[in-house]
């Protein structure tokens, strides 16, 4: 019953501060609120570029910079290619 109360009160603290008209009590809040926006955001905008590249990256074909080569055994050392 305790945590049914504690949601209930926190429900009706949200509700009220929405009726009045001022959801922030100071500008610690705004600001806190500000970071937050912000910093979601940036996650839409990391995944958006995420599915993006994903996206093109299997549709469009890219070039190689260099060839690739292909030996049987051994690792290249490409410090010694000019």
């Amino acid at each position: 019953m305790d945590l049914a109360e504690e949601l209930e009160t926190t429900a009706q603290e949200v509700l009220g501060k929405l009726r009045s008209g001022e959801p922030f009590q100071s500008n610690w809040d705004t600001a806190a609120f500000i970071i937050f926006l912000i910093f979601l955001g940036t996650v839409l905008l990391l995944m958006l570029l995420v599915c993006t590249h994903c996206c093109c990256h299997s549709s469009c074909s890219r070039r190689a910079s260099r060839p690739q080569k292909v030996h049987p055994r051994g690792v290249d050392n490409l410090a010694l290619e000019p």
